[in-house]
């Protein structure tokens, strides 16, 4: 199966996604998922079966128009809809005016009329699309405007007809400014609406202009500028300072400082050197160095970023399912209500005049779009924000499901803690300054490949080191201005013969999770640092922020009991599962799942996968790689854990709102549709059509407005 994603135009209300996406699910070979807000469907077809032109030509038969697959380039159009709107809007109100205020004769009444032609050119799309989908027997929201905006104007022409004929009686039957008020009103509406989801959008615009246009890359006949579509696998790209790194690949030659706050949220640039990778649109700050490409394309990681976040959207939430199954039936529903209430005012002896304006009502103050928009606008605002917070949503279904989490798994190693050993303890017992004693441990470290040399890259090795050698199980010999140095276990003391005068400090090392390394100077020990694997800065804070929210926080690690344990308390985690296995892992997770707890597993996506398939939510922290294959539903792109919490806070709030928007959906039909019928009216409560537009609009602005809550 082959996935793609097409943009669609022409949809304008929830009926429309369903007819799409219906007609397409029809299809053999075809799965497909569509989006009212972002206007668009992520198709899965078999390409045994199905052309992409086929894909075209089913949107197209289901009376929609398909623009082809969606292209990460924003799609900048001009768009003279503003303009318009103003004119006449300022035209409409010189109408209203002069209708309500000015001593107008019938002649001037007429050539007034005449206005509703700029309001109707202005709308052809609308009524196109309503008569379209009306012809097609797939009635949407444009069917009922349109209906209700043609039997006005071809009711106000009848009467005006007759007033030519000598009826002058008919000339204050005239609704053709109803009509125009109507149709503004609406267009306005969707004007507005657009605005809003467009700025939903801003995230994923802003992630696809971060690369560059062009680069620099190495050939056999020297340096060449190429566009970024140029590039290839294996060329070898330049990036001097000051430059933009144009695609994912990894450093050949040179080290230099990146910036890369688009993906790690840190504005610390993160040095680099020669096997690290470079992620398409980090800043290139102060080295030169060049680069193998390896990731061009829809392969590189912000491909796969914006791919992820558009088809996230394009998934449905489970709340949203059920508000599309009533969207099926409700547009027929209302344009049976609607014929009915006609009917029923001429049987009451009502006017044919007073029995038609009913009909019309009836079908402007019913607004499915609130309800289509309710739960799909709620959700991209809410993956919008993920996005920019450096969360990547996979599914809408999670993102709604997250707040029910009652229990969080943690992985030790490269979750709580960095992943990568550090100086955690430091005795001085010399006269040099710690930065001294780094800087020496540094220089000799720097000349082995064990992997405890990792925990002192960070500091100062520009001393020169002579007689190096590795002492296998013990440590390391160098030295440096004439002067003897040891550096390792206490099996280093007896290679340098001398006697361990600080265990007690060792033990002390050892209590607090620590590996205990002797610096020994000319037959002394100096020094002794412990190394290791330290926790995260903000890890403590976020588990206790993760407690107040009533979860139940548990660690698991593959280390033993103690080294688990002391990090465990050091964090204020009561429940540890230590010594375990990745199998072991999925076991936990499915005995606290067969006690119907609701798990979300926390983990670095690679070793944890499995872990991270089986649980209700899996979590990466996997710092913006891999992120194609990554078995979690959703990803970290900050290695930050306060995100977690970001997490629950958005599912909660985006739950809220789209009760919210749910509740006032049905609850303005219910109320309005009855208004409009007729029922309240020996109260003395009446609704005129054009007050009908005008509510109807108002009712999709309300819950677009409290979607945007969210941002």
């Amino acid at each position: 199966m082959k996935k793609v994603i097409l943009k669609i135009d022409g949809m304008s209300c929830s009926g429309c996604q369903n007819r799409v996406e219906k007609y397409l699910n029809s299809q053999d070979g075809v799965s497909a998922n569509v989006n009212l807000v972002m206007a668009n469907a992520v198709i899965e077809y078999d390409e045994t079966k199905v052309t992409l032109e086929d894909l075209d030509r089913f949107v197209e038969e289901s009376g929609y128009k398909s623009l082809g697959i969606y292209q990460e380039e924003s799609e900048k159009k001009t768009d003279n809809s503003k303009t318009y709107l103003i004119i006449l809007g300022v035209l409409m109100v010189i109408w209203m005016y002069l209708s309500m205020f000015g001593n107008l004769s019938s002649w001037m009444k007429i050539g007034m009329s005449l206005l509703v032609i700029p309001y109707i050119l202005l709308s052809l799309d609308i009524l196109k699309s309503g008569i379209s989908k009306l012809l097609h027997k797939n009635p949407n929201m444009d069917s009922l405007v349109s209906l209700g905006v043609i039997v006005s104007v071809v009711y106000s022409i009848i009467n005006l007809i007759r007033f030519f004929l000598g009826e002058l009686d008919w000339m204050n039957h005239l609704y053709f400014e109803s009509a125009a008020m109507i149709l503004y009103f609406i267009k306005l509406g969707r004007y507005i609406d657009k605005q809003s989801k467009e700025k939903t959008k801003k995230a994923i615009e802003e992630l696809v202009q971060i690369t560059p246009e062009s680069a620099i890359i190495r050939t056999k006949e020297g340096e060449k500028k190429v566009t970024i579509d140029e590039i290839k696998k294996g060329d070898i790209v330049i990036a001097r300072p000051g430059m933009k790194i144009a695609v994912d690949g990894s450093i050949s030659k040179g080290e230099t400082h990146l910036e890369e706050a688009f993906i790690t949220g840190e504005s610390t640039p993160n040095k680099k050197k020669i096997g690290d990778k470079v992620i398409a649109g980090s800043m290139n700050i102060d080295g030169y160095i060049e680069y193998k490409a390896e990731r061009i394309g829809p392969e590189s990681t912000i491909s796969e970023i914006v791919h992820l976040v558009v088809e996230a959207t394009a998934t449905k939430a489970p709340i949203q399912k059920i508000a599309d199954k009533v969207s099926s039936y409700f547009i027929p529903l209302i344009l049976g209500i609607a014929v009915l209430s006609f009917i029923g005012h001429l049987l009451l002896a009502f006017t044919f005049e007073e029995s038609l304006l009913s009909f019309i009502t009836v079908l402007l103050i019913s607004c499915p779009c609130a309800l289509g928009l309710a739960t799909p606008l709620a959700m991209v605002v809410s993956e919008g924000k993920c996005a920019q917070e450096g969360i990547l949503i996979k599914n809408s279904e999670i993102l709604e499901n997250a707040h029910k989490v009652d229990t969080i798994l943690l992985d030790k190693t490269g979750t709580l803690t960095y992943g990568r050993i550090k100086v955690s303890e430091l005795k001085n017992n010399s006269k040099y300054s710690e930065k001294e004693i780094l800087e020496i441990v540094s220089s000799l470290e720097r000349k082995s490949s064990h992997p405890i040399a990792t925990a002192f890259e960070e500091y100062n090795n520009t001393k020169e080191v002579s007689s190096f050698k590795n002492i296998v199980g013990k440590g390391i010999y160098g030295e440096i201005d004439k002067k003897e140095y040891y550096v390792g276990n206490d099996k280093i003391l007896k290679e340098a013969n001398i006697k361990n005068t600080q265990q007690k400090e060792s033990d002390s090392f050892a209590q607090k999770g620590c590996t205990c390394l002797y610096v020994v100077e000319n037959n002394k020990i100096i020094a002794l640092i412990g190394i290791k694997d330290i926790v995260r800065e903000n890890a403590k804070q976020t588990i206790q922020e993760l407690k107040e929210l009533g979860k139940n926080i548990c660690m698991v690690s593959g280390d033993q009991d103690t080294p688990a344990k002391i990090i465990a308390d050091e964090l204020g985690i009561e429940k540890v599962y230590s010594n375990v296995l990745p199998k072991e892992k999925e076991e936990i997770l499915e005995t606290l799942k067969r006690d119907n707890h609701k798990v979300m597993m926390v983990g670095d996506g690679i070793n944890d996968a499995p872990a991270l398939a089986k649980s209700d939510i899996g979590v990466s922290m996997n710092g913006g790689t891999d992120i194609a294959g990554d078995s979690a539903d959703i990803l970290l792109m900050r290695d930050d854990l306060s995100k977690l919490k970001t997490i629950f806070q958005i599912s909660t709030k985006t739950v809220t709102i789209i009760k919210q928007n749910l509740f006032w959906a049905f609850a303005y039909n219910i109320i309005m549709i009855p208004i409009a019928i007729g029922f309240t009216q020996p109260m003395g409560i009446t609704i005129t059509p054009m007050i009908a537009s005008i509510a109807m609009t108002i009712s999709s602005l309300t819950v677009v407005l409290n979607s945007l809550r969210l941002r």
